[in-house]
């Protein structure tokens, strides 16, 4: 069982996007600024560390190969005195000490490396943490000679938290931020929302377009997308009024004839009338039937639809002989010479094989009924471009009427008792489903001639290899 999907909020989601790398940003910053802090307070209060070592490492002397340190006892307490920290200092040579406290460290933690040789670095003395300044003394026969000065962490941590607070103004500018990003994005999505209010409160009562004057340009697309569908939305209903309009106007005059025609049949003085009126509304039931499922077809043709179509490989001269065959006794009938003209190799083309047969089966039968007995029908196949071609020996159509010949109900100028109007027009919609073209023309025997016109196939397109 599938989970059901959950619903966002495009706020939410734009809200979410946005603060998440000014989170990451501010944090990033943070961590920076931290260790930017922890390295300058390292780096200040070690100068002054190593300055104190030096300082020290200037008064050895050496006198007949042994150092010698002319320290006082007040320079000695200056060395060490600190208001905050305490401060401890050794003179060394290789493991012997010479001068100050005993047992300095000579390694550490976070070590960092200075001039002349210099070193410092955290450890440990006396229990206590200290930072360690090394200083080797550079003076001939000093040879592993070194001043140690080191003192306690009160004031770097003092200065390090004076820092950290002078960041503080970070977080203040994120819930700035934060403040700035909601509101922006609900100020940005509010078209949005007036967008739907509008189409909440049109869309009930009217299918006029939307206003777009008040629109931001980034948003001009979708609203033009409501209004387009919209539009399509007006015209198949008004394609459904009209189509119902017509069906009521059409099937009026045959209904009326069918019923008095069955008033007529009720009141005949004997067989020999009553059977010429059956006779009669025989040929109106007949012409009724063909009615109906002419406008069944028109009905069920979608020009929205062409994206739904089922288009399969479909050979033009195979269709041909498939609807001519069920056309040869209405030929036979009228004495109509029904002759297919097509190749060998298949014709193939992109489509959906009842709609085509169906506007092929519309030609055929247009065809045979405007030509008169004894004369011919031609059905034709072309290969460049792919084409479908009926044409026949009948009264043809003037060039000046042909443009009309496509539109509803609108018949030849010799027509015959039988004709809905509909073929031509269910013929030209199957084509524009198809992307085909459909053309009305003269035809060599003097009569009409109909062609449809597909659009060209790559060879190598697999759904058209036969």
């Amino acid at each position: 069982m599938s989970k059901p999907s959950r619903v966002r909020r495009l706020q939410n989601e734009l809200n979410f996007r946005l603060m998440l790398p000014v989170l990451a940003i501010v944090a990033l910053t943070g961590l920076l600024g931290a260790f930017a802090a922890q390295k300058l307070v390292d780096r200040v209060f070690d100068r002054w560390l190593l300055d104190t070592a030096r300082a020290l490492a200037d008064q050895v002397r050496v006198v007949d190969g042994k150092p010698v340190i002319e320290l006082s006892r007040q320079a000695e307490a200056l060395l060490t005195y600190d208001m905050v920290d305490r401060s401890y200092f050794e003179v060394r040579q290789d493991d012997r000490h010479l001068l100050g406290q005993v047992g300095l460290p000579l390694h550490g933690d976070r070590e960092s490396t200075y001039s002349m040789g210099a070193r410092a670095y955290d450890a440990r003395f006396h229990g206590t943490d200290v930072r360690v300044a090394w200083v080797p003394v550079q003076r001939p026969g000093a040879a592993g000679l070194v001043v140690l000065s080191a003192e306690t962490l009160v004031k770097r941590h003092r200065a390090q938290g004076d820092l950290f607070w002078t960041m503080a103004p970070i977080g203040v500018l994120f819930l700035v931020a934060v403040l700035v990003i909601g509101l922006t994005v609900r100020r940005t999505i509010g078209p949005l929302e007036r967008i739907a209010a509008r189409w909440n409160e049109r869309s009930h009562a009217s299918l006029d377009p939307i206003p777009v004057d008040d629109v931001p340009r980034e948003l001009m697309p979708f609203a033009s997308a409501l209004n387009d569908l919209l539009l399509r939305i007006r015209t198949m209903l008004a394609r459904e009024r009209q189509f119902a309009s017509t069906v009521a106007h059409q099937l009026r005059t045959p209904l009326t004839g069918l019923r008095l025609g069955l008033a007529r049949a009720a009141e005949a003085p004997d067989t020999a009338s009553m059977r010429a009126v059956v006779h009669e509304l025989g040929a109106t039931t007949q012409r009724t039937a063909r009615l109906v499922q002419q406008l069944l077809s028109m009905g069920r043709l979608d020009l929205e639809g062409r994206s739904d179509l089922a288009l399969v490989p479909v050979d033009l001269g195979a269709l041909a002989r498939e609807v001519g065959e069920t056309y040869l006794d209405a030929a036979l009938e009228k004495q109509i010479e029904l002759e297919l003209v097509a190749g060998d190799a298949p014709v193939l083309v992109r489509g959906e094989p009842d709609l085509l047969g169906e506007a092929l089966g519309n030609l055929i039968d247009n065809a045979i009924r405007c030509t008169p007995a004894g004369g011919s029908v031609l059905i034709a196949i072309g290969r460049s471009p792919p084409s479908l071609g009926v044409a026949d020996s009948g009264p043809g159509v003037p060039a000046e009427q042909r443009a009309a010949m496509f539109e509803r109900f609108v018949r030849g100028p010799e027509p015959s008792g039988e004709g809905t109007g509909l073929g031509l027009a269910i013929v030209r919609e199957i084509a524009v489903l198809h992307g085909a073209e459909v053309q009305l023309g003269d035809s060599e025997a003097g009569g009409a001639s109909v062609t449809i016109s597909f659009p060209a196939i790559d060879a190598v397109d697999p759904l058209c290899v036969p």
